[in-house]
């Protein structure tokens, strides 16, 4: 894995406005709330949380297609959001998106070769016959036929339409990718394949992948490195060997045991947190899981901790960890 950053997430705040209400009293929904985090080149950082919890919003804030509240994003050293909006728009044929939804991202009026030779329209890369070569040569890439071409999304399989997404993805030869979901809506065997499929992606074409999931397997089995998200905060980041066998925030060990084991493993403790996750337009003050954690002490409840360095790129947010 190369050393050399590539995304730099600094401070990043997205916010959404909600009317006043007894359950959001400020009016405002913090999605994402002051995160911070880098991502190296040629790797894969896992994004894992429950549901709601803001991952997708910050994925898709990274790249801009919703405009950060605060903060700013970095891209080869360059502050994305400071670019007009041609500029904007150059640095998008290397940031790239494959949704959670494969059939609700490709559009079904139009054929499997329509949907892959649009971005190069766009962004007006490759004459006609060039575009045709690069259309069969990504249906092969992702394990396609030509004979798909002429299909509508509709006459694919689930697994089928997700190899479409990624072919689209890669039309216009990206650095960076936000996997987002990628596999959540397919069955486990067309995981595996899928999962596949983009490791040899990543070693052919020197990908950098941001693969965000709620499936903490799915995330084990790809990831280099894995941050760890609560209500809109990054609470833990590890490589995935030192967050699976040394983790230390307490949501980080409460998620690894709800993992379904077998064999001795089965015996491990599983970790009940109390309550419910608390509603994000009224998230609580200072640490956000002070009202669920079994270690909260007073000062949790008045201030939120810091993601600090506490071994060799493992930071962690919590008080009862600071030295």
């Amino acid at each position: 894995m190369d050393e050399k950053v590539l995304i730099s997430v600094k401070n990043l705040d997205k916010y959404f406005s909600l009317r006043k209400t007894k359950d959001c009293p400020q009016g405002l929904l913090k999605a994402v709330d002051n995160v911070s985090f880098d991502i190296y080149k040629s790797e894969t950082f896992g994004l894992v949380g429950e549901s709601g919890c803001g991952k997708s919003t910050l994925g898709r804030t990274i790249l801009h297609l919703l405009k950060p509240t605060n903060g700013n994003v970095e891209f080869d050293g360059v502050d994305v959001g400071a670019l007009n909006k041609t500029a904007l728009k150059s640095i998008r044929r290397k940031l790239q998106i494959v949704f959670q939804d494969p059939s609700a991202s490709l559009n079904p009026r139009k054929r499997i070769d329509q949907i892959i030779r649009e971005p190069m329209i766009i962004h007006k890369i490759y004459d006609p016959i060039e575009r045709e070569k690069r259309i069969d040569e990504l249906l092969n890439v992702v394990g396609l036929g030509q004979y798909h071409k002429n299909r509508y999304p509709h006459e694919l399989s689930g697994g089928q339409k997700q190899r479409v997404g990624i072919a689209r993805a890669l039309a216009l030869n990206p650095e960076f990718i936000v996997c987002d979901e990628a596999v959540s809506a397919l069955d486990v065997s067309v995981q595996a394949q899928v999962i596949n499929l983009l490791h040899d992606l990543q070693q052919e074409f020197d990908l950098t992948y941001l693969f965000i999931s709620h499936n903490l397997n799915v995330v084990y089995q790809i990831s280099d490195r894995v941050a760890v998200m609560y209500l809109g905060k990054i609470v833990e980041i590890a490589t995935y060997g030192e967050l699976y066998q040394s983790s230390l925030h307490p949501y980080t060990k409460s998620l690894l045991s709800s993992i379904p084991q077998v064999g001795e493993n089965s015996k491990c403790e599983k970790i009940i947190l109390k309550g419910d996750v608390p509603n994000p337009a009224n998230a609580p003050s200072g640490c956000k899981f002070h009202t669920r954690c079994p270690i909260a002490i007073e000062k949790c409840k008045a201030i939120a901790p810091e993601l600090v360095e506490v071994s060799n790129k493992h930071f962690v947010a919590c008080h009862r960890l600071e030295k």
